[in-house]
């Protein structure tokens, strides 16, 4: 067997080894960020990065800061939400790419590793489809004091101000907020990862 036959066979195995039960080809979770870098840098080596409602003419305030919460490294998003002159909301934001769009087609949604103040919080994720800068899809989860894994699949994303379906494979940037109310927040991050369902068949 030639060295090529031979890569063309591993190849084949591996494929054949990676099909569940029902024939669904399953993908290893996709790590976005471990937190395993001292600073703002994801795994996917793009930047997180504080966004707030005085980009618009509110006046919320707040930080975003590489820290440790009970044993972990995470990353801390803290700040004061105002809905005063239409504002309310602070938010860490990362884009998934450096340039065009990351490809998310093989998985079933987002796992967050998280824990805070008791608080709910938003996940919002962006695609390339979309153009004005309030636009995005959205779903809530509970920060509680302890450490929580939430996972929130892609189908139970609700449109914000769009009317244009959801294009996972047209990924572009995904953000934590603290929005919608007067409160403070608090928010720490561990790990961010997209992941891929079991088959139930």
């Amino acid at each position: 067997m030639t060295t090529w036959q031979r890569m063309r066979a591993a190849a084949l195995g591996a494929l054949i080894l990676s099909y569940g039960a029902a024939g669904n080809v399953t993908a290893e979770p996709q790590s976005i960020d471990d937190r395993s870098s001292d600073d703002l840098t994801s795994s996917l080596g793009t930047q997180w990065r504080l966004v707030t409602d005085q980009v618009m003419g509110g006046v919320s305030d707040g930080s975003l800061t590489p820290d440790s919460y009970r044993g972990r490294r995470c990353l801390r998003l803290q700040g004061s939400v105002s809905t005063a002159n239409n504002g309310g909301f602070v938010q860490m934001a990362l884009p998934l790419a450096a340039d065009g769009s990351f490809d998310a087609s093989a998985y079933t949604g987002i796992e967050l590793e998280v824990a805070g103040n008791s608080e709910r919080y938003n996940l919002h994720l962006r695609t390339t489809s979309l153009w004005l800068p309030w636009q995005s899809y959205r779903a809530s989860f509970e920060a509680t004091p302890e450490w929580t894994t939430v996972r929130i699949p892609f189908t139970e994303l609700e449109a914000y101000r769009t009317s244009r379906a959801f294009r996972q494979d047209r990924l572009e940037r995904i953000g934590l907020v603290a929005i919608g109310r007067d409160f403070q927040a608090n928010l720490c991050l561990a790990a961010v990862r997209l992941y891929q369902a079991e088959s139930t068949d």
